[in-house]
């Protein structure tokens, strides 16, 4: 079988998988710096994420760094790291709650879901059917516990808190969080919404 990069810029017959994004070149077809620096896998189809802006960057700082202080020894935060969720799906979320223990091993490119305790996703004007349908539902399968999706109200985080039910392997809503974040899983956790980085 040839090399799925081989098939370049259309897919390979038999599609993308997982594992060919540890394959990826560092540059474009044409020579492009970091061409394939920010991509995921999406249902076999490579998706290339936009750049981010202000509100999503700053977000995701605010949250990996509240999260890393507050998380138990057992845990850790990490953001824009990868989770292999099957053969054709490989999403990289903008935060990951993990064991510390595959936190700590710096060789790894992705996670499995097993690893995973909690992953959130700040929406973008390009990702918000992304966001809201394909990857929540895609984790809920995987058996990811818990999963956050914040959005943008006028400058403003809304975190919207999910709990995966074990009877539907779907998740269910459990609190809309604006000024303040306060849940007690996946661990106890006190987040000042309005309190974001310059």
């Amino acid at each position: 079988m040839s090399a799925a990069l081989d098939y370049w810029p259309a897919p390979p017959p038999w599609g993308w998988t997982a594992d060919d994004l540890d394959r990826l070149p560092a540059e474009g077809p044409n020579g492009e710096p970091d061409f394939f620096k920010h991509v995921e896998l999406i249902d076999g189809a490579l998706v290339f994420m936009s750049p981010q802006k202000r509100f999503h960057q700053r977000m995701i700082h605010h949250l990996t760094e509240t999260l890393c202080r507050q998380a138990p020894a057992h845990l850790s935060a990490v953001d824009q790291m990868d989770v292999k969720l099957g053969y054709r799906m490989r999403p990289c979320p903008d935060v990951l709650v993990i064991d510390a223990q595959a936190a700590d091993d710096d060789d790894r490119t992705f996670y499995t879901p097993a690893e995973v305790h909690l992953v959130i996703e700040v929406v973008s004007p390009e990702s918000e059917d992304r966001d809201r349908k394909t990857k929540p539902s895609r984790y809920a399968e995987a058996g990811i516990t818990h999963f956050w999706r914040v959005e943008n109200n006028d400058g403003s985080p809304v975190v919207y808190v999910y709990e995966l039910d074990p009877a539907t392997h779907a998740y269910g809503l459990t609190g809309i969080h604006h000024e303040r974040l306060t849940v007690p899983v996946p661990f106890p956790i006190d987040i000042d919404l309005g309190d974001l980085p310059r």
